[in-house]
């Protein structure tokens, strides 16, 4: 069952109505099919300290989200079993609330990864995975600011946010040039993390399809079958680039 929108935060940014989310959504795709084809003859573009700057900037907005759901959980007592959403306007229950929106926000930023990608003519990184992760979280977390900004989504949140702290950090250190790959050897755990993140949340999702928690089973069912997808993504790209690869 889904519930209605939330009243807190339905007057926020991009909240309201989806209109704006899928139109951000398809001038995202019509920048991936239509960009390639723009730099083809056009010198490709370092970026290398815008890049520094964004990867740095995206590393402490990812700590801060994740400072802020592991705290107001903390302080909230929250349950990792089961956690309904706190609709009312106590200062905790808004505190996640705009945290969630934070999380939310960070996604729509994060198209700007691709975007990257193409004005360095790195087309070779805007897979399907790349696309479909990118397209769909920004949908998922738009329907979970809408309607239940908190409860049990705090989780997915809270893990996204401290894998993502990691990522960056290796995107900013890749980003200062070649003379840093030497220290990059941690890509392949960094796929690992992302993975038992993946393991993690399709445990925390399914749970309560099994016990009676006054959360919404439709976004819990959402949230599984999404993971499950996400899980075998990853694991064919992990196939493909450290097993496959290495022979």
């Amino acid at each position: 069952v889904f519930c209605f929108s939330d009243p807190r935060t339905d007057p926020w940014p991009l909240v309201h109505s989806p209109l704006p989310v899928t139109l951000l959504f398809a001038f995202y795709l019509f920048v991936v099919a239509v960009g390639p084809f723009y730099m083809r003859k056009r010198k490709l573009l370092k970026l290398r300290g815008l890049l520094i700057v964004y990867n740095l900037a995206m590393m402490t907005l990812s700590s801060y989200m994740f400072y802020e759901f592991l705290v107001t959980s903390v302080l909230g007592n929250y349950s990792y079993l089961c956690q309904p959403v706190d609709y009312s306007r106590s200062e905790l229950g808004m505190r996640m609330a705009r945290v969630c929106w934070w999380f939310f926000f960070s996604k729509v930023i994060e198209l700007l990864d691709t975007v990257f990608f193409i004005l360095r003519k790195k087309q070779e990184q805007v897979t399907f995975l790349h696309v479909y992760h990118h397209g769909t979280m920004l949908f998922n977390w738009w329907s979970g600011v809408k309607y239940v900004p908190g409860g049990q989504a705090f989780f997915i949140g809270m893990l996204n946010s401290f894998v993502h702290i990691f990522m960056y950090g290796y995107y900013a250190l890749a980003s200062l040039g070649p003379q840093m790959h030497r220290y990059l050897w941690w890509k392949r755990y960094l796929t690992i993390m992302q993975l038992c993140q993946f393991v993690a949340i399709a445990a925390h999702s399914s749970y309560n399809l099994f016990t009676e928690c006054p959360f919404p089973d439709g976004f819990n069912t959402a949230v599984f079958l999404y993971i499950l997808s996400l899980i075998a993504l990853f694991l064919r790209f992990y196939y493909q680039t450290y097993t496959r690869g290495k022979q």
